[in-house]
């Protein structure tokens, strides 16, 4: 290995692996230094700026092009280019990787629970009339709803709306995931509700007031006493078996 390349690029030369790795991250800042899209260099030209290998710049291209970073064009015009990592691919890779480890659901619900608490208390903040406008709308439509066969559709459309009101990326990422699986292929207490129908459009539509009358505090409190506490109390329910 070549261990001057690795300290050029920030990496200890402690083994090729590391020199990939350090590649690889390398071409990330490049990536991302770009508009999406963007050539960053041909092969040979990645490998002379960066100091290492053809072979190694190959392995972290193979990295890279796992990620949804990268794309590898051959012939005219050919070279590397980047890319943004697609939320459709990325639900499906959290998804999968949930499926593999049976207790992650509850770490997720857990987690977004938790979150739900902030996001709900920052849309309470936003003063947008076209997103208040869509919540009224979604308030008038809990009124007349059947919370026993359209919970799952009717959370995703508040989710949804919550999202067009604040900017939270990654919760947004992980609580999609999570709906979905909940939805989809979760185990058997998900598959029963954590939250009864009732109990679920009780809360939703206080957490929906407080929101519309811009009560932060309010917010929270209502999100976490209709939908945080009442998680982890069924996951509590569920862990001993009942």
């Amino acid at each position: 290995m070549d261990s001057s390349a690795a300290a050029a690029i920030g990496y200890p030369a402690t083994g090729r692996r590391h020199l990939v790795q350090a590649t690889a991250e390398a071409l990330r800042e490049r990536i991302f230094a770009q508009e999406a899209g963007s050539q960053i260099g041909s092969l040979s030209e990645l490998a002379r700026d960066l100091g290492v290998g053809i072979v190694t710049v190959q392995q972290a291209a193979r990295i890279l092009e796992h990620e949804g970073l990268l794309e590898v064009r051959r012939g005219p015009g050919g070279g590397y280019y980047g890319r943004r990592p697609d939320v459709v691919t990325l639900e499906r890779a959290l998804a999968a990787y949930m499926r593999a480890r049976p207790a992650s659901w509850e770490e997720a619900l857990d987690i977004t629970s938790l979150l739900f608490n902030e996001l709900c208390a920052a849309a309470a903040q936003e003063e947008s009339t076209e997103a208040r406008s869509g919540l009224r709308d979604f308030a008038a439509r809990l009124e007349g709803c059947d919370p026993e066969r359209e919970v799952f559709d009717l959370e995703e459309e508040f989710q949804n709306l919550l999202f067009t009101m604040v900017n939270r990326p990654l919760f947004e990422l992980l609580t999609r995931v999570t709906l979905h699986f909940s939805a989809s292929g979760a185990p058997d207490a998900m598959g029963k509700g954590l939250v009864a129908p009732g109990q679920w459009l009780a809360g939703r539509k206080r957490i929906v007031r407080a929101i519309l009358d811009g009560d932060v505090a309010l917010a929270r409190f209502e999100a976490d006493r209709s939908n945080r506490a009442v998680v982890l109390a069924s996951l509590h329910r569920h862990r001993r078996g009942d």
